[in-house]
């Protein structure tokens, strides 16, 4: 019997229609969609040589080999028979804000479900799970995780690409003919190939994120009629997923959502899962890395932390170097034993200074990798991933661990446990520092989708173990962020380029899914370490203030004056920390002539930050106008401005009486005109605070 459903999820709606036969038929998707009065009682005709019977194409996850001509979403075999698939009788299971579908395939021998949910937040979400009904193998050759239906007409899609060190680069293009597709093989989530993209297609726009940290695929098809079916799922290798008789293979998440916000709503209602339930203030953090790398001397480290709580810093995080015979990174990788060289009263004693100081203290790991120089990888060197008779490539000096096989996931988290359960650690900063080849097991089989879910597992079995531990995803900076990761970890090292210039690009990109307070952002030495760029503290502070703020360098080596600078931009961010963080306060605008405009506003304040990058093409710039809401009859003012005498190439007198707050403006004009703000040098930049002119 024919039926339709609606999911709804804020202002968006999915409208299905489940057929007798075949797959689910996206009958509207976007705001205001519903199912029209009429289906599926007026059929689409085919083409004169077409089918004799209506095959739809418009339908969620797609099928091939009846009629279907486009890019299937699900296919597979038994040993090359039952290659089609053709499933029937769809049932219903209402759940908490959404439903989930069955439905079988009986001469297959394959059930179905698909789970769609909504909710306020706007963001919907999908996921699969296939199960091999049959009394033999089915080898899955592909399971998309969801479908998504964009109208035809002119396109837009922007999509983020990059390396190490230049993450996030926003890219724009129109759809070609025919099929768009990206596919990433490195095992995590990618520096150059993220999951996420938005489209905008004959006047809607939608972004879509797949929520996996392993190989994915993201496919846009278009349709005889110029619609489009966006597809995202996980990428299998060649005979990676086979079911045996009565297994399940379950999906990664997709999730579609209408703008940033509705992301950033929904990562912080539904993703996130805080201690104790509530975020508290993310710490100002001091990472060792770039301050020390490998040279761990302790009473250097002590001096540090004792300089680090004199400026404001709330969170001392130890990095790489502390463990085994770590001198440099060609060793000790899976040595989880703290080195008695450099800590020969083990790590307590710096641990009980960090926090007698009233910091935390946090601890790098990176438990998945093992270098072949170590006590690990002699003792068990089938423990890595491999395929036999093919060479063990080396990234960064090291290999990836099994942790399919219950003995390596079990020895980590023993390591682990070990180190957290002996000292008060409340942070875990948890890297992964290479790509993802020759990744087979010890039946010669791939194993990188089962690989990411034991990473997903393991970091579970840590979160349940210590509950009140935070865990960063570090991946060579940010190449493992997703919402896949995120549902397990409470921050992202957004990229491992410090970079202040850099991270301008860097920091807009991921701030499209990703909120700021989880986005983490360091100041760092100038001459920065990956560029040697030298840049203001000024610069460097604007730059990362609105994030979650860290220090990655040495505060020993600042002098006097630049300790003193660093200590005011800290306190700056706290004290602007609750609305920078608040959950729908954030704006982010499209750089303009290498200017780059973000900030927050709530109806007592609003704050702005307007920061030059290269130098401008144009004589002027042109006014900044925020995206900020409330009563257009209050008048408004600058409140200040940091620093106090910002880099202006040329400043008339008007504009300085509109920075000392002289002047007053509404809303209305803040929208719609734009505040003339003076031409910045480059690399400089400013931060704004406005306030409400009380008593009119």
């Amino acid at each position: 019997m024919n039926k339709t459903i609606v999911v709804k999820a804020g202002a968006i709606c999915l409208a299905l229609g489940l057929p007798e036969r075949g797959m689910p038929e996206i009958l509207g998707f976007g705001r205001g969609a519903l199912a029209p009065e009429f289906w599926p009682d007026v059929p689409r005709s085919s083409r004169v040589n077409g089918m004799d019977v209506d095959v739809p194409s418009n339908v969620l996850l797609p099928v091939g080999g009846l009629g279907f001509f486009g890019w299937p979403a699900i296919c597979g075999h038994r040993d090359g028979r039952m290659f089609t698939l053709e499933f029937q009788n769809w049932q219903t299971e209402e759940i908490d804000a959404g439903i989930i579908l069955k439905t079988e395939d009986p001469v297959a021998e394959i059930g179905l479900q698909i789970c769609l949910n909504g909710g306020a937040t706007g963001v919907l979400s999908i996921s699969t799970s296939l199960i091999n009904r049959g009394s033999s193998d089915y080898t899955l050759d592909r399971c998309m995780a969801a479908s998504f239906l964009m109208p035809a007409g002119a396109s837009e899609l922007t999509s983020f690409t990059g390396m190490w060190g230049r993450e996030f680069q926003t890219r724009q293009s129109q759809l070609p003919n025919g099929l768009w597709m990206q596919e990433s093989r490195r095992g995590r989530t990618s520096h150059d190939r993220f999951p996420i993209i938005f489209l905008e297609c004959g006047g809607e726009r939608m972004g879509f994120h797949l929520g996996w940290s392993g190989n994915h695929q993201m496919a846009i098809d278009t349709l005889d009629d110029g619609r489009r079916l966006v597809h995202l799922g996980e990428l299998f290798e060649s005979g990676e997923m086979r079911l045996a008789p009565g297994e399940a293979y379950d999906s990664p998440t997709a999730f579609a959502g209408p703008d940033s916000e509705a992301f950033h709503a929904f990562v912080r209602e539904s993703v996130i899962a805080w201690p104790g339930g509530e975020m508290k203030p993310r710490p100002v953090t001091l990472n060792t890395w770039e301050g020390n790398y490998f040279d761990h001397r302790i009473e250097s480290l002590k001096a540090q932390a004792n300089a680090a709580a004199a400026v404001g810093i709330e969170r001392f995080v130890l990095d790489d170097g502390w463990f085994g015979k770590r001198d440099d990174d060609t060793t000790s990788l899976g040595d989880w034993f703290i080195d008695e060289r450099k800590y020969p009263n083990g790590l307590k004693p710096l641990v009980d200074h960090v926090t007698s100081l009233g910091m935390e203290f946090g601890l790098w790991f990176e438990p998945e990798n093992v270098n072949p120089e170590s006590e690990l990888f002699r003792a068990h060197p089938d423990w890595a991933l491999q395929v036999e008779g093919r060479p063990l490539l080396l990234s960064r000096n090291q290999l990836v661990l099994d942790l399919t096989r219950p003995e390596v996931s079990d020895y980590l988290f023993q390591r682990m446990e070990a180190v957290l359960s002996q000292h008060a650690i409340a942070y875990i900063k948890w890297d992964m520092n290479r790509d993802l080849t020759h990744a087979g097991g010890t039946d010669g089989r791939a194993r990188t989708a089962r690989q990411t879910r034991a990473v997903y597992a393991l970091m579970n079995r840590v979160r349940q173990a210590f509950p009140a531990v935070e865990i960063e995803s570090c991946a060579s900076g940010g190449g493992r962020i997703d919402y896949g990761v995120l549902r397990y970890t409470h921050r992202v090292w957004t990229s491992d380029c410090t970079d202040a210039f850099e991270r301008l690009e860097i920091q807009h990109g991921a701030s499209q899914f990703v909120p700021p307070e989880l986005l983490g952002a360091h100041i760092a030495a100038s001459p920065n370490h990956q560029t040697a760029r030298k840049l203001s503290l000024a610069f460097r502070a604007l730059v990362a203030l609105a994030y979650h703020l860290g220090v990655e360098l040495n505060p020993l080596t600042l002098d006097a004056e630049e300790k003193q600078e660093l200590e005011r931009w800290i306190a700056l961010h706290k004290s602007l920390r609750p609305l920078l963080h608040a959950a729908g306060k954030q704006f982010r605008l499209p750089p303009l002539d290498g200017r780059y405009v973000w900030g927050a506003a709530d109806t007592d304040r609003i704050v702005a930050f307007v920061v030059q990058g290269p130098q401008m093409a144009g004589e002027q710039p042109a006014p900044v106008r925020l995206p900020v809401s409330g009563d257009s009859d209050v008048l408004w003012r600058v409140a200040a401005v940091h620093p106090v005498e910002p880099e202006f190439i040329r400043i008339s007198e008007g504009q300085q009486k509109l920075l000392n707050g002289e002047l007053t403006f509404s809303l209305d004009t803040l929208r719609h005109v734009g505040l003339p703000l003076p031409m910045l040098k480059p690399e400089s930049g400013l931060l704004l605070e406005f306030q409400p002119v009380k008593g009119g």
